[in-house]
């Protein structure tokens, strides 16, 4: 009858140490233990002989903040403020297994610094390689819950060793960070896309005039890379330029003696590859090319969507009596006459030959010996606004777009007309009434551009991505005559660049107990069935002692 009554209670005893074990872990979790979100790996390319960028995507670890002492065989999880070069470096340097960084929505919500000091670590991360997975997500309210718990534990280190025992034993919960895909494989099939278009100029064999800009982007992961200033505001500089421009060459009173050709080119953060595809496809083998006819200068657009700063970018300095001298000169004055504040300068790079890697588009024309130059809000080249996620839409000022494109259109129109020389005044706008540049055309072709990543890698994948470009298209053939659109394809046994696949994973994140929480479970479970154990054992023996006690009692 005891060992029943001994059985019963220890039984009680038990159930209550598991009851309150299985409450507590089922009130440290969410109503989905488990949750499944898209994350964009960092890029990954090839460049000649030299390899960038990320080449790890698989991740079986837990979860840590990244003020946490031990990070090895750890998921690192991070937000933008805490995303510095130092704190990639030590990751790195204690092997941990991923980094995931969550990326906020409103961009234009956070701080500047905060957003210049993560622009900045971006372009050095994305100069070196790493076999280390690196990932980039969009917050949402499951990611911050994960972030503030991670967290919350790393600053109860600072406890007592006692404390963070119980607490870990009790009440911490962890997460189980999974991305499990296929092999990383080499993109077989990446084409890049080029399109021209030309307006004719009066008198027989006009000089030409190129404008140039490139449409693709570059940042940390190549699915979250919109590129609205770099270069999406070139973009859209070009493509008003068309439109005002084509204006003036549909009446022959006003048709300058200038052909004008305007091309977009893939490929332009990756050593301008399209740009020199081109080059190559309209100079070595199209006898019909208005490049191989005489080019007056080409101007490479890029950058030009804020600042209060304009710099043209050369690799010799104009030579007095050349084409691109006069034009500087009508730029110069443009911008002294009607836009005193704007900072305008000069900056000068030679072409290196020895180097694999361009600084800007006009050095591929240069190389083929095609006078040009770079104009750009951007000074250098290796600045970390050319290429970074945070390039969004915040990032463009329309009203500072528009002032460049008026001082771009009026400094070509000075020129071609030879405005100066013929006493005009300096002031005098050629662009006016109709002719005016509308700041709601600037948005809408910069809403177009950033409506999807234009990454090289993407561009001829998604059907989204392939709208773009045909819609690229569509707005040079609304306005000029005869587009070209030309199409250069790359493969593996390309010796210049190869890109690889799995940019886009889905990440598993689980919420489980820590393994100290097991152990203390264990512990119950085992103190539980030894007390049984212990009972049935010694059932004889306890029940004689207990038999003794109550017969002394009765004497």
């Amino acid at each position: 009858m005891l060992g029943v009554i001994m059985n019963v209670r220890t039984s009680k005893v038990a159930a209550l140490v598991l009851l309150s074990a299985h409450l507590l872990h089922a009130s440290a979790l969410p109503a989905a233990s488990s949750y499944e979100f898209n994350v964009y790996r960092m890029q990954q390319y090839n460049l000649h002989q030299d390899k960038y960028g990320c080449r790890g995507a698989i991740v079986v670890a837990e979860a840590r903040s990244a003020a946490d002492n031990s990070l090895t065989r750890r998921c690192v999880i991070m937000k933008l403020p805490d995303f510095t070069e130092e704190r990639y470096l030590e990751a790195k340097k204690q092997n941990a297994a991923a980094v995931l960084i969550l990326l906020p929505k409103n961009i234009s919500a956070v701080r500047q610094e905060i957003v210049q000091s993560f622009m900045v670590a971006e372009s050095q991360v994305l100069q070196k390689e790493t076999l280390m997975p690196v990932y980039v997500v969009p917050e949402d309210e499951q990611l911050l819950c994960m972030y503030e718990e991670v967290n919350h534990a790393a600053a109860t280190k600072s406890a007592s060793v006692l404390v963070r025992v119980l607490r870990s034993i009790i009440t911490s919960t962890a997460f189980q960070i999974l991305v499990s895909n296929s092999p990383i494989k080499p993109i077989t099939d990446t084409t890049i896309i080029a399109l021209e278009g030309a307006l004719s100029g009066a008198g027989e064999d006009p000089p030409t005039i190129v404008i140039t800009a490139h449409y693709d982007t570059f940042g940390l992961a190549p699915w979250l890379a919109y590129g609205a200033d770099s270069n999406g505001s070139g973009v859209a500089m070009l493509l008003e330029l068309v439109r005002i421009f084509q204006h003036l060459y549909s009446d022959p009173r006003s048709q300058p003696p200038y052909n004008l050709l305007f091309t977009l080119t893939g490929a332009g953060k990756y050593n301008f590859l399209g740009t020199k595809r081109w080059l190559e496809e309209n100079m070595d083998h199209a006898e019909s090319s208005l490049l191989q006819d005489n080019v007056a200068f080409v101007l490479c657009l890029d950058s030009l969507g804020n600042g209060d700063e304009l710099f043209l970018h050369v690799s010799r300095p104009p030579k007095p009596g050349s084409s691109q001298f006069s034009f500087v000169q009508e730029l110069e004055q443009v911008i002294s006459s009607s836009f005193p504040w704007v900072r305008f300068g000069t900056v000068h790079k030679k072409i290196n030959l020895q180097e694999t890697t361009v600084a800007w588009e006009h050095e591929r024309f240069g190389m083929k010996r095609v006078p040009g130059f770079t104009l750009s809000h951007i000074e250098n080249s290796k600045s970390e606004l050319r290429g970074s996620i945070l390039d969004t839409i915040e990032k463009v000022d329309i009203r500072k777009l528009r002032r460049n494109v008026v001082i771009v259109a009026e400094s070509l129109a000075r020129f071609m007309y030879n405005l100066t020389d013929k006493g005009s005044s300096k002031d005098m706008q050629v662009f006016m009434n109709s002719l005016d540049v509308q700041d709601s055309r600037l948005s809408a072709l910069m809403s177009m551009m950033t409506s999807v990543p234009r990454a090289i890698q993407l561009l001829d994948r998604e059907p989204e991505h392939v709208l773009l470009i045909n819609s690229l298209e569509q707005e040079l053939r609304y306005y000029l005559k005869q587009v070209y659109r030309h199409t250069f394809h790359l493969d593996r046994r390309d010796p210049e660049i190869t890109f690889f696949d799995q940019m886009s994973q889905p990440m598993m994140m689980y919420r489980v107990k820590p393994a100290a929480f097991d152990l203390f479970l264990g512990g119950c479970i085992a103190g539980y069935l030894g007390m049984i154990y212990y009972a049935i054992q010694n059932f004889g023996h306890v029940y004689t002692k207990f038999k003794a006690t109550m017969k002394a009692k009765h004497q």
